[in-house]
């Protein structure tokens, strides 16, 4: 007769737990030669992945913890039949642009010749510690992929990334570079969950059933931006809360343009690719170079969106965060904008900085207005030296005083930016990104200076060391108040420059604009 829980003494039932075996400690990397598979195991999901008679790489799950290497079948591919498109039937891990792939690929190139597939399939890989790394090669040309696979077991989370490498004799034009794929269970129901927002409203969170076809977040500003965040969770047929429910999520970490693409296709397999925003994007890929990849992260909760949100950030603090090593609380910061805003001088700060002090602040901030002919946004970017208007004897009084009080002090800067009325622009008009002839849009009276260049980066870095190491500076408040329009370089030589699409000549080397 079967024992009801009921019936057994409390006093076993805690022998009886200490007494079960633990599992076997498992590496968090395992290859399976005779199965062809590789299994991750972080916390308590695992994925695995395979190669298949046929060289190819493919995904086969991702979700809870499997315990028995022993259950998962050996990699076989998927034969197809007739009139459908067995790419959208199946769970390649890294596709390349090419055959009958419909779906969103990974990678998109075109060669010298004008050959526009790429064909990928298992070349190598090695297994150091927690950090498997896979090598695809194109079946003809000398082109190869390095998928990286990093797990941190403790936080339950996988990184993805890939390196595009050009072993060609010529160059070859990377027109879409994506970090990688996540695959979910096939079938229906699935939830899509996004953060969108606008300034003053961001990360306001929206939530959409997931419908065949391709829903887009993505940014083209520049920078990540608080339009759209390049964050994704998934929940299974509607049914997670904060608590309970399994949760696919992932996060891009690119602080520039970007794009997720969650796709469920006819056959309901539900995809997420993520990685560089190919809009237009295209990146001349020389013999020798190589192109890396933001880093893809994903996870898997079955306790709901609030683990999934424990788990990321607990991450990011043990694994991102600069102080990761020896993590401390932030600092009680105070910022001058909201009460002096442009009219910042030495007597008026010292002021707020003493007012600062008595309520316990930690980090005083002097926010914009310090330096050159700035009591507006419409001057003075670009020109990092002390408006001695202001502070007559520089920084150094304020820095002083602000340190007596026990405060460090902090200070704002927008480097990458610079005012048309501006010392620095009448030197250097060329310095700003534009098209020639055309218009330049000043958002907030201001231009982007263009990084990209050599001299432009040695003004920045030397105007910021200069002002570092002349004043006592514990912190900078980074600015960026405005994003790119009119992405030009007229120096560059055509083929360098960012396109909506590229092609090769047929009797040359050199890319052409496709208008």
């Amino acid at each position: 007769m079967p024992i009801h829980p009921s019936t057994i003494p409390a006093r076993l039932v805690f022998f009886l737990v200490l007494a079960t075996p633990a599992l076997p400690a498992r590496d968090a990397v395992r290859f399976l030669p005779d199965k062809k598979l590789w299994v991750l195991e972080a916390e308590n999901s695992s994925y695995v992945l395979g190669v298949n008679e046929n060289r190819q790489l493919w995904f086969f799950h991702w979700g809870g913890r499997l315990e028995r290497d022993e259950d998962l079948p050996a990699a076989r591919a998927w034969a197809g039949f007739a009139f459908e498109d067995s790419a959208g039937m199946t769970t390649e891990e890294y596709p390349a642009f090419g055959g009958m792939r419909f779906t969103e690929p990974c990678l998109k190139i075109t060669f010298e010749d004008g050959v526009r597939d790429a064909v990928l399939v298992y070349d190598s890989h090695q297994v150091r510690g927690e950090t498997l790394e896979i090598r695809l090669k194109d079946i003809q040309r000398s082109l190869f992929v390095t998928l990286s696979y990093r797990v941190f077991p403790r936080e339950g989370i996988l990184r993805k990334q890939a390196v595009i490498e050009n072993h060609e004799s010529r160059p070859l034009m990377v027109e879409s570079a994506q970090s990688g794929v996540w695959h979910l269970p096939p079938g229906a129901g699935y939830r899509l969950s996004y953060l969108a927002g606008r300034w003053a409203g961001e990360t306001q969170l929206t939530r959409e059933e997931i419908q065949p076809g391709k829903k887009v977040l993505e940014s083209r500003r520049g920078n990540t931006s608080h339009q759209m965040n390049p964050w994704f969770a998934i929940d299974s047929s509607n049914r997670a809360d904060e608590t309970h429910g399994r949760v696919w999520f992932g996060a891009l970490g690119w602080s520039g343009n970007w794009k997720i693409v969650i796709e469920q296709t006819p056959n309901q397999q539900t995809r997420i690719v993520g990685g560089y925003n190919d809009f237009d994007f295209g990146y001349l890929l020389k013999p020798g170079e190589k192109l890396e990849t933001p880093p893809f992260y994903g996870g898997f909760t079955d306790q709901g969106f609030g683990e999934a949100s424990r788990m990321l950030h607990r991450f990011e603090r043990r694994e991102i965060l600069p102080d990761r090593a020896r993590p401390k609380p932030r600092p009680v910061l105070y910022n001058s904008w909201e009460a002096t805003e442009f009219d910042v001088n030495e007597a008026g700060q010292k002021e707020l900085a003493g007012k600062a002090a008595r309520l316990g602040v930690e980090l005083f901030v002097v926010d914009d207005g310090w330096f050159g002919k700035r009591n507006d946004d419409r001057a003075g970017l670009g020109d990092w030296y002390v408006n001695r208007t202001k502070f007559p004897n520089g920084l150094k009084p304020l820095i002083d005083h602000v340190n007596r009080l026990g405060m460090k002090f902090g200070l704002w800067v927008e480097p990458e930016m610079v005012n048309p009325d501006s010392d620095l622009y009448r030197q250097h008009p060329d310095w700003a990104i534009h098209f020639p002839g055309r218009p330049r849009t000043e958002g907030r009276h201001q231009l982007i200076l263009n990084m990209a260049r050599e001299d432009v980066k040695e003004h920045i870095v030397s105007a910021l060391d200069r002002l570092l190491a002349e004043n006592s500076i514990a912190f900078l408040k980074w600015d960026m108040n405005r994003h790119f329009t009119e992405p030009g370089w007229p120096e560059l030589p055509p083929l360098r420059k960012p396109s909506t699409g590229c092609a090769f000549r047929k009797d040359s080397a050199t890319p052409t604009r496709q208008r």
